[in-house]
């Protein structure tokens, strides 16, 4: 059974990842939203603020992210993705348009696969990781995975360890809800008035919690982001708070997917 190889002295990873969707997540919802220049507003703050501010606040605390993204974003702000390289962050990919695998059919799977990571490719880095948008996967998605130079997904949900897919060789870093942003501060208008948007404090405290519980057990923490949510200043500030508090444990590996994917084994 494959196990996690930690650093000398640490119990647990931990792996801070965003996925820079832009505008891209509410065009593959609705195409018909490339004529709502109010509704993509709220994906072009990730790239326009957001993003900054997020890499603002992990210079501040020297650590290193995971940046999923489409193909078409990576396309549309080429500046944002040679910053993010820049700074020393991984590159994954997570479509090239943000469309659920489970759409597709097995040949537009793959084009998506293979566009996607030529985007990102052409900013000079090797893309070896995937994430699934909307964290959906097809009957098709680790075969191509494993055909096409994929060394890792982190896009299931049952598990709090690594694992490896087989025959597919394909290393999973399992994600959850509860350690991502969006189900406390994603708001839309119509079917949602009645939610509420949480404060960044009880985020914070569910944060903190699943980690300790993370921790304690050995396991991995795949924290989740979006710049278009974490990225609003109240928010950034409890990020800072959050990453500071995980830091003071030394017995905790913070690195990148990549990182963790390679040491499983």
């Amino acid at each position: 059974m494959p196990s996690l190889a930690l650093p000398p002295g640490k119990k647990s990873a931990f792996v801070i990842s965003f996925d820079f969707d832009a505008e891209e997540v509410w065009l593959a919802e609705n195409p018909e939203n490339i004529n709502r220049p109010g509704v993509l507003s709220q994906g072009k703050y990730g790239a326009k603020v957001g993003l900054g501010l997020v890499l603002e606040t992990l210079d501040n605390l020297d650590l290193t992210a995971t940046f999923f993204t489409p193909g078409r974003v990576a396309e549309r702000y080429p500046d944002q993705l040679r910053e993010i390289v820049a700074h020393g962050h991984e590159l994954g990919h997570h479509g090239y348009t943000h469309t659920s695998p489970t759409k597709l059919s097995k040949a537009e799977e793959l084009e998506e696969l293979l566009k996607g990571k030529a985007a990102l490719e052409q900013f000079g880095v090797e893309v070896t990781g995937y994430r699934s948008p909307s964290w959906e996967v097809s009957s098709s998605t680790f075969d191509l995975l494993a055909q096409n130079g994929f060394k890792y997904s982190s896009s299931m949900m049952d598990d709090i360890r690594p694992y490896v897919h087989q025959p597919h060789q394909i290393v999973e870093l399992p994600v959850q809800w509860m350690l991502d942003d969006a189900p406390y501060f994603w708001f839309s208008v119509g079917s949602d008035w009645n939610r509420t948007i949480r404060s960044a404090g009880d985020v914070e405290e569910i944060w903190r919690e699943e980690f300790l519980g993370i921790h304690g057990l050995g396991g991995l923490t795949m924290l989740t982001m979006h710049p278009q949510f974490i990225g609003r200043p109240s928010r950034v500030n409890m990020l800072e708070r959050f990453l500071s508090f995980v830091k003071s444990h030394d017995d905790v590996w913070i690195t990148t997917a990549g990182e963790v994917a390679r040491a499983v084994n």
